[in-house]
């Protein structure tokens, strides 16, 4: 049985309400559709923490540049509700632009040093975009937890921070980063690499383990570690580098040697898809 579908605010808490009211806790994992299986593994996971379960699919235009691929960011609901009804999800909110941002919409969130380094460099409105959503999701469905893959690194450490700074009652949960054979980290957008890229791409993975390899042996100076990593892409046909860097995880502050609590994160573009990945680690 499909789960249960709204599209409106009103809609979605009203279906909750019931639940809500019979003290029932309540998962949420918001996505932009396109799901593969690392949704899924969100999608289970509030599931097994949970009494209910709630993804929402959402294409967010602001935090999408000009430029970016918002038109053409796949949309295939059908096979997306199929997916959520395997992982056991019980409500899916789906919502329209004009449901999110009515007329007139004119506030938006920024958490401000955290969402300048990093991806922000090159999409410098996106994490303004993401951090709005992700507020207005959290407000609407007010779950008692809210999951996020850890590919999405800067991405979670934003949304903690907003939801720390802001008293939302949430709590943020990040799972693990899920991959295909290769390594690969699975992204809606690896369907748009070409066969080539695509075998290509793998090396995000082999350049961050090489990076994880060094350290296992000691080596603590990010110049060296960042330098391994750039010469495995740059050797890599296609692979054109956004960055790469190592950063304390609370700050994303580059560190220069690395202790804590670290990560090590990438962007790579191959033609017109641009790639995430990262490694995190406590020193």
């Amino acid at each position: 049985m499909l789960p249960q579908v709204t599209t409106t605010v009103s809609a979605t808490r009203q279906a909750l309400q019931t639940f809500r009211a019979a003290g029932r806790s309540i998962g949420l994992a918001p996505t932009m559709g396109a799901l593969h299986a690392g949704h899924v593994a969100l999608f289970k996971q509030a599931k097994r923490e949970n009494d209910i379960a709630v993804a929402s699919i959402f294409v967010n235009p602001t935090q999408f540049g000009p430029g970016e691929d918002f038109h053409r960011y796949p949309r295939p609901l059908d096979a997306d509700l199929a997916l959520c009804e395997s992982a056991g999800v019980d409500l899916v909110v789906h919502p329209d632009v004009a449901e999110i941002y009515p007329a007139g919409f004119e506030t938006f969130v920024e958490v401000q040093d955290l969402q300048k380094p990093l991806c922000g460099l090159s999409r410098p409105i996106h994490f303004r975009g993401v951090a709005t959503v992700v507020l207005k999701l959290l407000n609407i469905v007010q779950p008692d937890r809210a999951y996020f893959g850890q590919k999405d690194a800067q991405q979670v450490r934003i949304i903690e921070q907003m939801v720390r700074d802001l008293d939302v009652p949430t709590q943020i949960v990040i799972s693990p980063i899920v991959r295909e054979a290769d390594g690969l980290a699975m992204s809606s957008r690896n369907r748009y690499l070409a066969p080539e890229e695509r075998r290509h791409a793998s090396v995000l993975f082999r350049s961050l383990e090489k990076i994880r390899e060094e350290v296992e042996r000691g080596e603590r100076q990010a110049e060296k570690l960042i330098a391994a990593a750039r010469h495995t892409i740059q050797s890599t046909p296609g692979a054109l580098i956004d960055y790469v860097d190592i950063v304390d995880w609370r700050t994303l502050r580059p560190i220069d040697v690395l202790a804590g609590q670290v990560l090590v994160a990438e962007a790579v573009r191959f033609g017109t898809t641009r790639l995430i990945d990262n490694w995190r680690v406590d020193l």
